[in-house]
């Protein structure tokens, strides 16, 4: 089961959602976000939903390319395993889903916390702009991202079918598209503690402390509360990177961090550097490294001198 081709079958209610959205933008007085709220809205660029789609239109075709990698990967596990659940249990379909989602969270969270998986996710983040449209702003053809979807090949080791592993994760992912919006404003306590929201998700897409790397949340936000990530929303949110790109074009959103990554391995003067700009967090830098080595080596030599 395709999530491209389950989210080609949504695309009319994605337009229908959308059309909506740009309305309500439209007709707002106030440009508040919800009724009784002073909550500042980044509201719709024209462009930047132009580039969002494009942007999608470009992944829907070249996206699969990364399916002969990673629908094998899945396909090969829940062949080997020894473990066979049978999806006509009900239970085994809302184990499969919790499970998706689980491994939707580890993957997320590995998107942001390591610069080669960070490289094809940044894409979804680079709007300075929240709405609808942004779900659709997804990375295509990134080399080496597909091995963050490694978590999907532990749900098919523990015996959920390949197909509805497949159909799990196409779940959690249709999920969030609902999701991306400043029009909905907080929901009752009870949803808002246990499941995503657009008030959780809007934390997420912040590049303003306390917002960063919070939230990776698919459909379940109790995974964030279990582990530590989550961070409720107060200030206002400022929407993209923490250095924004400031640009339009599909092919630079898409490999902007991409080939700055690879430029920077490239000019790494160590191994130490070269794997640090992979596999370390977005921002890691061999030079700050470097200059905390010193530090600490003047530091050592200082306390030595003082002893002696």
């Amino acid at each position: 089961m395709d999530p491209l081709r389950i989210g080609l079958y949504a695309m009319p209610a994605y337009f229908v959602l959308l059309a909506v959205e740009f309305l309500s933008y439209r007709f707002d007085k106030d440009g508040k976000g919800g009724k009784g709220s002073a909550r500042p809205l980044a509201g719709i660029s024209w462009r930047d939903s132009a580039t969002n789609l494009s942007i999608y239109v470009l992944g829907f075709i070249l996206r699969p390319l990364d399916k002969f990698i990673t629908v094998p990967m899945v396909a090969i596990a829940a062949s080997v395993t020894p473990l066979h659940l049978s999806a006509s249990h009900w239970w085994v379909w809302v184990l499969a889903i919790v499970l998706a989602d689980l491994a939707y969270y580890l993957q997320h969270r590995m998107s942001h916390r390591i610069r080669m998986f960070w490289a094809a996710h940044n894409v979804h983040h680079s709007s300075q702009y929240f709405n609808l449209s942004t779900a659709m702003r997804l990375s295509w053809l990134i080399p080496g991202s597909f091995l963050a979807t490694i978590g999907y090949v532990g749900v098919a080791l523990i015996g959920v079918p390949a197909w509805l592993v497949f159909l799990s994760q196409a779940i959690v992912l249709l999920y969030q598209f609902p999701i991306h919006t400043e029009r909905v404003d907080r929901l009752p306590r009870g949803i808002e503690y246990v499941f995503n929201t657009p008030s959780h998700h809007r934390v997420h897409h912040g590049a303003n402390n306390p917002y960063l790397d919070k939230n990776y949340a698919g459909i379940f936000i109790l995974w964030d509360r279990m582990f530590g990530t989550f961070a409720a929303e107060g200030e206002p949110v400022r929407y993209g990177l923490t250095k924004n790109i400031d640009t339009y074009n599909p092919l630079k959103v898409n490999y902007h961090e991409f080939v700055a990554m690879v430029g920077d391995v490239w000019r790494a003067r160590t191994w130490r550097g070269r794997l640090g700009y992979l596999f370390g967090p977005p921002g890691w830098s061999e030079n700050a490294e470097t200059a905390t080595t010193v530090e600490r080596e003047a530091q050592q030599l200082s306390v030595q001198g003082a002893v002696h």
